[in-house]
């Protein structure tokens, strides 16, 4: 059983920017725009972000670990899928990839991939990641004893409250989303796509594998399927998002078509950022590996930029109106969401 390495200490003048890159030109927007950290993937199945197209070789790897690190900032290698009981060898073979080109932490979710780091590059960061599912100190602290894990990414399905009582709790340095794509289940769990592509995103890192997915111009308008499955349909000019089952409009009792699981939104955390600077947050994550570089450009600036106010006087911070403008742009369904975060009711 590895000795746990004690995290770094957070106060909020060091609270991170952490940012996403699924591709060497969002690595660099995500640098050039003033991210602290930015996570990345290897182009195969040990990340959640498995499309075809993005993620990262080795020789593209090292390109944006060297200029990352020629700038002061960090890059984390995100392996935070599920390998097989039976065939453990490619995600012990990315961890060993990992270290070997100088990654600055490691983010995982499997306990054998945990304890293979442990034991092998004990000298790595290992974050725990948000498909660990850790939502209590308890949880926390058995990856803590055990693997020795430095920093966890929280699940979005956390009010402030708890999030508060959690870091009173552990030495785990915590990590939490604060803008992007949600997920109506607690991350690491879901199984709800397998139902219908046959494939889980926890064990082959994607919802909806692109083979499934079929665009149908038809009729009654422009149509998403997922293996022969309608998920939903367009108007003319309507915007049409990819198509995840979750996220999908169905026929409910009574002829109501709608988001029946959950809305095509985006989290927007930018009013709750003294908040989670106060209670000791270390670093605020942008969710969207899949998106584009200038998706991460764009989220990026603006996130620096209201870090650094906060940073400045907390006390009479303010959300500015072209700040919430920008990130309208490029949000999920065009719509916000301070999600499980903000619960009136509890």
């Amino acid at each position: 059983m590895p000795n746990p390495t004690p995290p770094v200490t957070t106060t909020p003048s060091s609270l991170e920017l952490v940012c996403p890159a699924g591709s060497l030109p969002a690595l660099k927007a995500a640098v050039d725009n003033g991210a602290d950290c930015v996570y990345v993937g290897f182009r195969d199945a040990t990340n959640a972000r498995n499309f075809v197209g993005l993620n990262f070789d080795l020789a593209a790897l090292n390109t944006g670990i060297r200029y990352a690190h020629d700038r002061g900032r960090r890059v984390f290698v995100a392996l935070n899928t599920y390998p097989q009981a039976a065939a453990p060898q490619a995600g012990c073979a990315a961890v060993d990839r990992a270290a070997d080109i100088g990654a600055d932490a490691i983010i995982l979710a499997d306990l054998g991939l945990l304890d293979y780091a442990a034991q092998h590059h004990p000298q790595m960061n290992r974050h725990l990641s948000v498909q660990g599912s850790a939502s209590n100190y308890e949880a926390l602290d058995f990856y803590y004893q055990n693997f020795g894990i430095v920093r966890a990414v929280l699940p979005r399905v956390l009010s402030l409250a708890q999030v508060a009582q959690l870091l009173d709790k552990t030495p785990v340095a915590i990590e939490v989303f604060g803008f992007g794509g949600l997920c109506v289940m607690v991350e690491g769990r879901c199984a709800l796509s397998s139902y219908v592509t046959g494939q889980s995103p926890n064990t082959h890192g994607v919802c909806s594998p692109p083979k499934a997915v079929r665009w149908t111009e038809t009729p009654q308008g422009r149509e998403s399927r997922l293996n022969g499955v309608l998920i939903d349909r367009y108007a003319v000019g309507q915007n049409a998002g990819y198509p995840t089952l979750c996220k999908g409009r169905f026929d409910v009792g009574d002829d109501k078509n709608y988001y029946a699981i959950e809305e095509p939104t985006s989290l927007n955390t930018l009013s709750l950022l003294p908040d989670l600077m106060q209670m000791g947050v270390c670093a605020i994550k942008i969710e969207g590996r899949q998106r584009s570089p200038a998706y991460v450009a764009q989220v990026t600036r603006v996130w620096r930029q209201a870090i650094d106010s906060c940073r400045a006087d907390p006390s009479r911070y303010t959300v500015r109106p072209d700040w919430q403008a920008d990130l309208a742009k490029v949000a999920e369904g065009l719509q916000n969401t301070l999600g499980a975060y903000h619960r009136p009711w509890k």
